[in-house]
């Protein structure tokens, strides 16, 4: 959510903003919002201009009585009653106008950054830097989830009974590579100075609404049925709504968090078949890191938080490639944003395993997160937050890029040690 002063002031800039990221519908919400906050202001002035009468009149009552002019005082006093009715009438306006420009404000999206390319969807999002060298082997592939059944390391006939599509069973091996992944991304961001925390895994709406756009909401999350809850879609969320309603010390940030949770998602919509299998799931786990810093600061750290991501990938043997998310492809809160893709043997191309994105002081106007200056003043803090590793997505490209021609899989030095030393899986490996 913008400033409401800066919109006031620079209705132009953020009409323009709307634009580039083609949202022209979007266009009125401005001048509503000016409109209202006017009137806004308006109730206010007068309303505060009858409280100091109040207190002017007030105190000649007092004098009146007290000089015996009673029914000068009792007119004054008939007064002060049919303001105080009008001062209820203009505090009920206010508080009336300032909620429904609250409501605006928060479909209004963020201003973002001059960097950002213009576009209107993701094909006009734009490849920044290629790790690693994208090998085609000389056999083929097989779709992910025949890999894994050939390690007997999947079920998914059984989950779609006992909880539908888009579960799984995962099994032996396979099972533990993912935590395998899960465990190593811990220790590889608690390595990088990140501080470990495992959150609750539903939130209130308040929290909600703090940190994602209404679309995102309603396409994202499991509302839980007589209950002013919600199960978390991502780990940020949570993490970031640590932080609501806090004044954070200037000389204590920034803070800097990585933490571990299932996540749920309706995941709405139909998908093609490369991202069926464990791509687009309703149940998943995921490490993820997030940052509350000072606003001069959420640059640099928007660099460190994607290329923790690009190193962790390229330590398990996957080649990787950034790509800047244009204007049209950036949700509502964010200043900026890339995807970090690995590489797809059998497709022959990269897709997405995880998004690095700054906020600016989006989420934190939303649930007042603010920072006390070493001059006592106060201001909202900045926050981003990047996938640090979601494993069904990472077990794609894992085993894609690992699997040898006899079906077995290679582990990389870096995750043996959590594989109970094993250098590779297969087919006749204890455990399948």
């Amino acid at each position: 959510m913008i400033d409401l002063k800066f919109l006031r002031e620079n209705p132009q800039a953020v009409k323009d903003n709307i634009q580039k990221k083609f949202q022209d519908h979007k266009l009125p919400l401005v001048d509503e919002v000016i409109e209202l906050d006017g009137q806004s202001r308006a109730a206010k002035q007068e309303a505060d201009a009858l409280r100091a009468n109040r207190n002017v009149i007030s105190k000649q009552i007092g004098a009146l009585m007290g000089q015996g002019k009673k029914e000068e005082a009792m007119a004054l006093k008939e007064q002060v009653q049919k303001d105080a009715k009008r001062l209820e009438e203009l505090e009920a306006k206010e508080k009336r106008l300032t909620e429904k420009v609250m409501e605006i404000m928060m479909k209004i999206p963020n201003i973002i950054d001059p960097s950002v390319p213009i576009g209107k969807d993701d094909s006009c999002n734009v490849e920044l830097e290629k790790f690693g060298e994208p090998c085609v082997p000389d056999f083929e592939i097989p779709y992910h989830t025949e890999i894994m059944e050939r390690l007997n390391g999947i079920d998914l006939d059984a989950a779609g009974k006992v909880a539908g599509n888009g579960f799984y069973y995962l099994m032996g091996d396979i099972a533990r590579l993912h935590s395998a992944v899960i465990s190593y991304a811990r220790d590889f961001m608690i390595d990088r100075g990140f501080t470990y925390c495992i959150p609750p895994y539903m939130i209130r709406s308040n929290v909600v609404t703090g940190v994602m756009s209404f679309d995102e909401m309603e396409a994202m999350m499991y509302k839980i049925e007589g209950e002013d809850l919600y199960l978390i879609g991502t780990s940020e969320h949570s993490m970031i709504g640590k932080f609501i309603d806090t004044i954070q010390e200037e000389e204590k940030l920034p803070h800097t968090l990585t933490s571990y949770s299932p996540c749920f998602r309706k995941e709405k919509g139909a998908h093609g078949i490369e991202e069926r299998g464990v791509y687009r799931i309703h149940q998943f786990e995921k490490q993820e890191m997030i940052v509350v810093c000072k606003p001069e600061e959420s640059p640099a750290w928007y660099e460190t938080l994607w290329k923790n991501t690009v190193d962790l990938f390229r330590s398990l043997d996957v080649p990787v490639r950034t790509l800047e998310c244009c204007s049209g492809d950036l949700a509502d809160l964010k200043v900026k944003s890339c995807d970090v893709e690995a590489w797809s043997p059998r497709q022959q191309k990269y897709f997405e395993v995880g998004s690095c994105s700054n906020l600016g002081d989006a989420q934190a106007r939303r649930l007042k997160i603010r920072v006390k200056g070493k001059d006592g003043n106060k201001y909202f803090a900045h926050t981003l937050n990047n996938t640090v590793v979601a494993p069904p997505r990472m077990l794609i490209a894992f085993l894609e890029n690992n699997l040898n021609a006899d079906g077995s899989v290679n582990i990389p030095n870096a995750l043996q040690p959590y594989m109970g030393g094993k250098a590779k899986i297969g087919l006749n490996e204890p455990g399948q």
